[in-house]
């Protein structure tokens, strides 16, 4: 082989590296208009953005992620491009709703803790509807995932429309229906609209059967299969007080039919303590996680939220599905995959499902190029964190207690570190084709 021909063989192997490290698709984040998937009788101001994959799965699952306080469609598109990438390869849609122009998200107003009463969570589930149709979608594999008042919206979802979530990853959050307590119903920017100073401030507080009666209170005679949920705090948040886990414990263990005390209580890292409760038929339906020290900065980690979900490989059912055959119902009043966009979205699967396998098994943990595992944890290595402002990777603490500005979150370092590899690449590549050209001469 002579010089010449070596250097073309160096040529494609680095071809080769540096496709294997950019972004192979072609699939972009769109918004859709109002007038397409449907705001009469909702609010204007919310929008809709959808990530839909070049290669979707047959029936493709769902996934909403609603932004922080002060957050954008596009903003959370790219905070959580971890899970981005995952669809790209498993094939599910995700769903960007955006509240424009506002500070955070109504989870609070009697219209949105209302089964059917529009508010911020009847425009989202409309976009779901719209998804279910547009795409033929999977109904009985609809999830939401947020942090702050992501996490707070995510739970209110869960709790006004089981019929239509599976399950839920609340980073952050608050116990449905614990922001209607002393809730400014405003909208606008200013740092207390759509705000709660006593939830946020962790006094609000109820028995296990009050809370559970309040979410109930949402869907009078709703007797289908209630969705599951694990639920992230740092002992130190000072914004979304860590008192509201306690309370958030009492309500859920209520709603799924739990008992007081967990299944049981590991570390699955140092710092972090799980608490989790499982079904009657033995699968982990609810997860508490508690982090030691930390603040308002819970981290975002997308292969073990989309392992949590079931969405780490194609196909298959929702996990809590396939762990109890005949013991998850499908869904209430279902459109199913084939229904209008004006139908109400059940499901024909089962809801939601802990991460992994479904007893207590280990955490999902991740160094910068880690793997989703197979069990409970969402622990992020050199992950990107949901955490303080923007040069920390953080949500929000930077507007002081009570106050919800500043809220804002970085991609994570493997998107970073991807890049540099790309660059570096790209830098060889250079040098190699400007020592063949010389050779040449």
């Amino acid at each position: 082989m002579n010089q010449f021909q070596r250097h073309i063989l160096g040529l494609a192997s680095l071809s080769s590296a540096l496709l294997a490290v950019l972004p192979a698709r072609g699939a972009s984040l769109q918004k859709v208009n109002q007038s397409e998937w449907g705001t009469d009788g909702l609010p204007s101001y919310v929008n809709m953005y959808i990530y839909v994959p070049d290669r979707l799965a047959t029936r493709p699952p769902i996934v909403v992620a609603p932004h922080h306080c002060q957050g954008t469609g596009p903003g959370t598109f790219g905070e959580m491009s971890s899970l981005v990438s995952i669809a790209d390869t498993s094939g599910f849609i995700m769903v960007f709703p955006e509240a424009t122009g506002q500070n955070c998200w109504d989870a609070g107003s009697t219209r949105s803790l209302n089964h059917g009463g529009g508010g911020d969570t009847g425009a989202i589930v409309q976009m779901v509807k719209y998804t279910l149709a547009k795409y033929s979608g999977d109904a009985g594999r609809v999830y939401s995932v947020g942090g702050s008042s992501g996490g707070i919206m995510t739970e209110a979802l869960l709790g006004v429309y089981p019929d239509v979530f599976m399950a839920g990853v609340s980073l952050m959050g608050v116990p449905c229906g614990c922001w209607a307590e002393g809730y400014n119903d405003v909208t606008g920017t200013g740092s207390t609209a759509q705000w709660s100073g006593p939830c946020g401030s962790g006094n609000v507080t109820k028995t296990g059967q009050q809370w559970g009666d309040l979410v109930r209170s949402y869907y009078p005679g709703y007797t289908g299969h209630r969705p599951r949920l694990q639920h992230w705090h740092g002992t130190a948040d000072t914004i979304l007080s860590y008192k509201n886990m306690a309370e958030d414990v009492k309500q859920w263990t209520n709603v799924l039919g739990l008992r007081d005390t967990p299944e049981g209580t590991d570390t699955p890292k140092p710092g972090t303590t799980r608490q989790f409760w499982k079904s009657s038929c033995g699968y982990t339906v609810y997860e508490a996680f508690s982090m030691d020290g930390v603040g308002h900065a819970v981290p975002f980690d997308g292969p073990a939220v989309a392992a949590y979900f079931g969405l780490d490989r194609a196909g298959g059912q929702d996990p809590e599905t396939a762990a109890c055959p005949g013991a998850v119902p499908g869904g209430g009043d279902a459109g199913g995959a084939g229904g209008g966009a004006g139908g109400d979205a059940g499901g024909a699967g089962g809801a939601g499902g802990a991460a992994g396998t479904g007893g207590a098994g280990g955490p999902v943990e991740h160094g910068s190029g880690g793997s989703a595992g197979s069990g409970g944890a969402i622990d992020a290595g050199s992950g990107g964190a949901i955490g303080q402002d923007a040069s920390s990777g953080a949500f929000g603490s930077t507007g002081g207690e009570g106050s919800s500005s500043g809220c804002s979150f970085t991609l994570d370092n493997g998107a970073r570190d991807a890049g540099a590899r790309a660059g570096l690449l790209l830098a060889a590549l250079g040098l190699l084709l400007g020592r063949t050209k010389r050779r040449r001469r």
